[in-house]
């Protein structure tokens, strides 16, 4: 169900690619509803929303106290909507909801990568790292780019998280640091659109010239505490997508000492359902070495029962530590910093470096 609202917007706040902030008077309809809200507009889907616009609101993330999606969203300015755009592309996403949209599938007949991707039947060994939270995207790269500059690395966004690309300040400020983003399933909103994972592999690799690609979902997590009630198997079959596509999967384990759930403590069940029950495939399992003695310990032990198939490879993170701090963003994964659960952003990192060994000198 939908807990709608209508609302005038007050104020019209920050920005950034895709989506800006609102400050928005409710219409009150029970005396639990705030006055004002922090809603969130999507101008490629509604408009550009300006102070006075009434708005028509989709309250359920703030109903819910959602973290990452902690907004009210806007559904329509409906006395000011905006011009019809014409569009060459037929590959519908969000399908059959009430805001569905339509993008250029970078493989359709419309798209200049049409021809290339047409013939592409492989990653030419792409390195490719699978991982769970949409927090390990920017540590994943500083591990690539603190062990070979200059490597172009491209994003693809699955749909177990947010749908709209827009939605993440992470993308926002990594713009410059990837070749590009490919939105794929349910996902919208990237620089190019596929229909699945394995199309989003070759379009990074073969539309984007990607020489490493990172795979996880956008922000947010689905996860009932159960084995499997998580967004996150998607990794599992990522790996698999890679592996048919002849590429080199790189597992970014999901480990912490910070994590004050026993289930995500050491290695999280998210990494030993994906990759010991989801992922058919081997992958590289990346471990950072110099982790403290007992997290050590728990992770390797864990670990152990998955390799084989999976490759156990230790990682020297000297210089690690130093490239997270250095990117263009605050790491943040579930509301914790890098100091605060720096063995998570480390292994990220390691997986990074791994895959940037990889490559071809």
């Amino acid at each position: 169900m939908v807990r709608w609202r209508a609302g005038r917007v007050v104020q019209v706040g920050r920005r950034w690619r895709g989506a800006v902030e609102l400050d928005v008077a409710l219409v009150r309809r029970s005396a639990q509803d705030p006055t004002t809200v922090r809603a969130l507009a999507y101008p490629g889907l509604v408009g550009e929303p300006v102070a006075g616009d009434q708005v028509l609101l989709n309250l359920n993330a703030l109903d819910l106290g959602l973290g990452a999606g902690g907004y009210a969203f806007v559904v329509a300015l409906p006395d000011r909507l905006p011009v019809d755009v014409a569009a060459p592309g037929h590959v519908v996403k969000g399908r059959y909801t009430p805001l569905q949209t339509i993008v250029l599938g970078a493989d359709e007949e419309a798209s200049r990568h049409r021809a290339a991707l047409a013939a592409a039947t492989d990653l030419g060994g792409m390195p490719v790292v699978t991982a769970d939270l949409h927090s390990a995207l920017p540590a994943i790269l500083a591990g690539v780019d603190a062990t070979r500059p200059g490597v172009r690395v491209g994003y693809v966004m699955t749909d177990g998280g947010a749908l709209p690309a827009w939605f993440s300040h992470t993308l926002d400020a990594l713009a410059d640091r990837l070749v590009g983003v490919v939105t794929v399933g349910q996902a919208f909103g990237g620089d190019l659109e596929a229909t699945n994972v394995h199309g989003g592999l070759l379009a990074a690799r073969h539309a984007l010239g990607a020489e490493v690609t990172v795979v996880c979902q956008g922000p947010g997590n689905l996860g009932t505490g159960t084995t499997w009630g998580f967004s996150g198997t998607a990794v599992g079959e990522a790996v698999n997508a890679v592996a048919v596509l002849g590429g080199r999967p790189v597992g970014a384990v999901r480990i912490s000492d910070a994590d004050a759930r026993q289930r995500h403590q050491g290695l999280s069940h998210h990494s030993l359902t994906a990759y010991g029950r989801v992922a058919l495939a081997p992958a590289d399992l990346a471990v950072p070495l110099g982790l403290p003695s007992a997290l050590d310990d728990a992770v390797r032990a864990a670990l152990a029962p998955l390799c084989p198939p999976h490759r156990l490879v230790d990682i020297d993170v000297q210089g690690l530590d130093d490239a997270l701090r250095a990117m263009p963003l605050k790491l943040s994964t579930m509301g914790r910093d890098l100091d605060a659960d720096h063995a998570y952003f480390l292994a990220a990192a390691a997986a990074g470096r791994h895959a940037a060994t990889l490559l071809p000198n």
